[in-house]
């Protein structure tokens, strides 16, 4: 059974960081991503990576703050948020496929076959 699993979601000040993890199983993936959505607005793409390989992809308002990484033995993805905005609250998701995504085809929903149940990120100014 495919389970994304996420975890360390919190309520920080503007300006901190926050590390959030996504334990996944039951199958080997070839790109893994993270998707937000914030109350009343629609889902949207945060960043994703190749399980193998460096190819990564951000969205232009996170790139240079967050970073997408993996622990291949822990089967382990995380998203390193560094100088978090309030524009950042939101339910983080983790969403991973067996496909291995072209670059300009990573940041599509409808390409990830697996999704967590999304944990809250809640920045305050």
């Amino acid at each position: 059974q495919v389970q994304l699993v996420e975890s360390g979601g919190d309520l920080v000040q503007a300006g901190n960081s926050l590390r959030l993890s996504c334990a996944t199983s039951g199958r080997s993936f070839g790109t893994v991503g993270w998707f937000r959505q914030a109350p009343g607005k629609e889902r949207e793409f945060v960043c994703a990576l190749r399980w193998s390989g460096s190819t990564t992809r951000y969205v232009n308002s996170v790139r240079g703050r967050f970073t997408i990484s993996r622990d291949n033995p822990k089967k382990m993805v995380y998203l390193q948020m560094n100088s978090l905005k309030p524009e950042d609250t939101a339910v983080y998701y983790c969403a991973a496929t067996t496909r291995n995504l072209i670059w300009s085809s990573m940041d599509l929903m409808g390409e990830y076959d697996h999704w967590g149940q999304g944990t809250q990120v809640t920045v305050s100014s």
